[in-house]
């Protein structure tokens, strides 16, 4: 029989041994002890081996799974600072009150949550009397991710504190009018309260990492020293399921980012029912974060367990803690003592015996009631340890009862993320549980009330002190009046209105010449982040690698392979690039934690994020969401953009509607430029609103999305006259007349206007020299920079006829009085430039790429969709003919001559 503890000869090739009897020693001690004693005890001696070797800094793979208990043992747990009685109490307040706002509210429909927070109180708690540093003393303060669902507690906490009254309270999630509370943290509705958006689950941890990755680099390029804030991300163990939640672990141990600490709260559920029903959570993220780098800590058994661990003389708890499935554990939750004897005791002698030295009162008090995460001494150990910790991220995980105080019908029940309230009758129990003094006639007309301990009172006393020690209120966002960015010199952006002559440049090309002047401004040139998920050769960005360098906590520790070339691959601590590999998720993370550091931080950044179009909207359009949110600021550049202009790539990397999906944005401005010189106007003037001296009435909360393409073409220089700039901004201007483009056409020739964005202008113009030349028809040339920033002047006109306020939309004063029909052209689905059609006066048609993209040249794919010169032609000329300007017969042998 083969020897199961035996290594193999195959392995001691690979295995050098400089002395086998030693060795052999070894592994005949262990054959020894788990013939003698069990499997179960070799395999305790060995991993109490391994965890000796880890402590001394053996290196040996990491021991990815421990047992399934607390980290910390109640033995070593350090003396908790402060009150804390007193801390029961204020948590007791800030449940009652959580569960108070979410119950009154019901009576609107709103919906609300009441279990998450239940769970969680303590570690919020814990954190908020002693370790989250606020705003208000030096630095930065540190930066708290709160989990979305548990919005109540802290609502409730801040009404304690005096920072909300009642009636806002009574206006949680009912914002419209003007002193309500959102559902979750949105920056942009209570923008002094919360400074990080959460709720679409999974963006928090993402954006968590990137925010603490973020700190480290302002710190290393001499911005401001941050080294003092800490990032805290509060999480649920469902959420734990989204793949944004845990993509970015790698770069967190990699990059050693010890001012980063996750707690996870591990009530075991979801929103429908168990975590890992068959399995244990706790033990599959100890093994993903610890696998991946990061230092856990577990907090897992209340006090009340210390006397069972106690009793465990054979090992026999610990292995049923380990084995016994999630649901299980949640099933006891809702048991009697009798059950959880027969159930969890009774599946081993050892066990058995154990349970008949324990109570009722003792086993529903453990099962029930003791987790490390509803206690403040367990959670403020792992706190101490987290933050302590140096060299890794820390992640915690606590396990507490979703739904913990709220009574027998919300703890650990399938459905209480959907319960919305509790009677009178529950929150009677409720109040005895927690010990609040509110009498029975509180409730008036069956309306539960809110509980406040008064103003001066020992709790709010306490509660603030603890604040102002550790410099302020939390969660709060400050924008630090700072003087407006001064303005690039000029000749950076002046320099593309004189054309490129002879010389064909892609709009892509010319963007990354204008940020390569602006980051050479004494000014603002350091305050500009690159970013560029491992496209930067792509877009010809390499020449920005040796002199501003690639951000890298360790710099650069090889010689790279193309150092004897002007252009290589440079990375620095200082570094000013993030070249972030092939991740487009956290390139957006990167561009959420740089366009915010004006708020997080008080320092104004100008990120710029430059990235294939198709990989922007489409993969990372929540993130986009997030960052109008958190009132974020930049440029967003999607480059290679178009439906067409990407020879050769395909249906995938085809762009024809992220215009489509960045209108759906608020916050975004969008614009699809046609020529350098209008690429360099709208960069100019969002610097100018996002960082210098915004005009009156304009928000400065915005993100630019410019489109940009890989086509070399011809630059023009700008067009002479009046308002050329005004309307690149606002959207439309006139490029040319056929007049003004040499055409003569005859006395009173058929005309119409033709309106093109991006790289399609550029067979509008062959169109109008064909029709010109071909047909007789004369044609007008206009640039439509943003068909999005037309529509919206437009509905907010719209909007001021309701209010009595007459104003006629910008894109209807510009084209007003134009001659003849309007025919709109773009790289992009027709819904893109369709978007202004209602307020045109003239009549309307328009051509663009419908439908998936497809492999070929640039002139097989417009020939294809129907947008190239040729069709344009045929469509301006059926467009006349309907109206009797034209043969029809002009139309069919247009179609024939072109081969349509």
């Amino acid at each position: 029989m083969t020897d199961p503890y035996a290594i193999q000869p195959s392995e001691l090739d690979q295995l050098p041994d400089r002395d086998p009897e030693e060795t052999a020693e070894w592994q005949a001690s262990l054959d020894a002890v788990a013939k003698a004693a069990g499997p179960h005890r070799a395999a305790y001696l060995m991993r109490r081996t391994l965890e000796r070797a880890e402590g001394n800094g053996i290196a040996l793979p990491k021991l990815l799974e421990t047992d399934y208990v607390n980290t910390i043992p109640t033995a070593a747990e350090p003396s908790a600072p402060g009150d804390e009685e007193m801390e029961r109490k204020i948590t007791a307040w800030n449940r009652w009150n959580a569960a108070a706002m979410v119950t009154r509210g019901s009576k609107y429909g709103v919906g609300g949550h009441i279990a998450t927070f239940a769970s969680a109180a303590w570690l919020y708690e814990t954190g908020f009397n002693h370790f989250f540093k606020g705003k208000e003393a030096d630095g930065s303060g540190d930066q708290l991710y709160i989990q979305g669902h548990a919005s109540p507690g802290i609502y409730a906490r801040a009404f304690l504190d005096g920072r909300l009254d009642e009636q806002q309270l009574d206006n949680f999630r009912r914002e419209s009018g003007g002193n309500g509370l959102p559902s979750y943290p949105h920056p942009r509705r209570l923008p002094w309260l919360w400074e990080f958006p959460t709720v679409s689950m999974g963006l928090g941890p993402l954006s968590a990492i990137y925010q603490a990755r973020f700190n480290r680099y302002l710190t290393a390029r001499g911005i401001k020293d941050v080294s003092d804030s800490h990032v805290w991300a509060f999480l649920g163990d469902g959420e734990m399921d989204e793949p944004e939640s845990t993509a970015a672990l790698a770069l967190a141990s990699r990059e050693g980012l010890d001012n980063l600490t996750f707690v996870i709260n591990c009530n075991l559920q979801r929103l429908d029912g168990p975590v890992r029903a068959n399995f244990k959570i706790v033990q599959e993220l100890e093994a993903q974060f610890r696998g991946a780098g990061w230092n856990v800590v577990k907090s897992l058994w209340g006090n009340a367990w210390d006397e069972l661990f106690q009793l465990d003389t054979t090992g026999a708890l610990v292995r049923r803690l380990r084995e016994v499935p999630d649901a299980q554990v949640q099933t006891y939750q809702t048991r009697d003592a009798a059950y959880i004897r027969q159930d969890f005791f009774g599946k081993d002698p050892a066990l058995v015996e154990m349970a008949k030295l324990l109570s009722d009162d003792k086993i529903l008090e453990c099962f029930h009631l003791s987790r490390g995460g509803h206690e403040a001494r367990k959670v403020y150990a792992a706190y101490k340890a987290a933050v302590e910790f140096k060299g890794a991220p820390t992640v915690i995980l606590a396990q507490t009862v979703k739904g913990h105080t709220l009574g027998e019908g919300f703890a650990s029940k399938n459905a209480n993320h959907q319960m919305k309230k509790l009677t009178v009758d529950e929150f009677k129990t409720m109040r005895d549980l927690l010990e609040l003094p509110i009498k029975d006639s509180d409730f008036v007309d069956g309306v539960v009330p809110y509980g406040h301990p008064g103003a001066d009172s020992p709790e709010v006393r306490y509660l603030q002190e603890r604040r102002a020690a550790l410099g302020g209120p939390a969660p709060a966002r400050r924008v630090h009046p700072v003087a407006p960015l001064p303005a690039p010199a000029e000749k950076a952006f002046a320099s593309f209105d004189k054309g490129s002559g002879s010389q064909n440049v892609a709009t892509t090309m010319a963007f990354v010449r204008l940020i390569k002047d602006l980051v050479r401004d004494k000014e603002t040139g350091k305050r500009w982040v690159p970013i560029v998920p491992d496209e930067a050769r792509t877009f010809g960005m390499e020449s920005l690698f040796p002199s501003l360098g690639i951000y890298s906590p360790k710099g650069q520790t090889y010689e790279p392979v193309d150092r004897d070339q002007l252009m290589y691959y440079k990375e620095a601590q200082n570094g000013q690039i993030l070249n972030e590999g092939i991740t487009e998720a956290g390139s957006m993370a990167d561009f959420i934690a740089a366009s915010t550091s004006y708020a997080t931080h008080g320092e104004a950044m100008i990120p710029f994020y430059i990235f294939y179009s198709m990989f922007g909207w489409q993969r990372t359009a929540d993130q986009m969401w997030q960052l109008g949110d958190q009132l974020g600021r930049g440029f967003l550049v999607g480059a290679t953009a178009g439906r067409t202009t990407l020879t050769g790539e395909g249906l995938q990397h085809a762009d024809g509607h992220s215009p489509v999906i960045a209108a759906t944005n608020p916050a975004a401005l969008t614009y699809d430029p046609a020529f350098a010189y209008e690429v360099a106007t709208i960069v100019r003037d969002g610097i100018r609103r996002m960082y210098g001296e915004a005009a009156p009435g304009e928000d400065q909360n915005v993100f630019y999305y410019l489109t940009v393409y890989n086509e070399p073409l011809p630059q023009p220089a700008k067009p002479s006259g009046t308002g050329i700039d005004e309307g690149i901004v606002k959207g439309l201007y006139r490029f040319n007349t056929a007049e003004s483009a040499g055409l003569s056409p005859v006395a009173n020739a058929p005309r119409i206007q033709l309106l093109g964005s991006g790289t399609a202008i550029h067979w509008v113009l062959k169109a109008q020299r064909m029709l010109a030349e071909e047909w007789g028809v004369a044609a007008d040339v206009w640039s439509a920079t943003s068909w999005t920033e037309l529509r919206r002047d437009a509905l907010e006109a719209d909007a001021g006829l309701l209010r009595g306020e007459e104003r006629v939309p910008y894109v209807r004063q510009a084209l007003h009085g134009a001659e003849g029909p309007v025919l709109a052209v773009s790289d992009y689905m027709r819904q893109v430039p369709d978007q202004i059609a209602q307020w045109v006066e003239q009549d309307w048609s328009s051509l663009g790429a419908d439908g998936f993209g497809l492999s070929d040249t640039r002139e097989g794919a417009r020939r294809h969709f129907g947008v190239d010169a040729e069709s344009v032609v045929v469509a301006a000329l059926a467009q006349l003919a309907r109206r009797g300007e034209v043969k029809a017969t002009a139309v069919k042998e247009a179609r024939e001559k072109y081969g349509l």
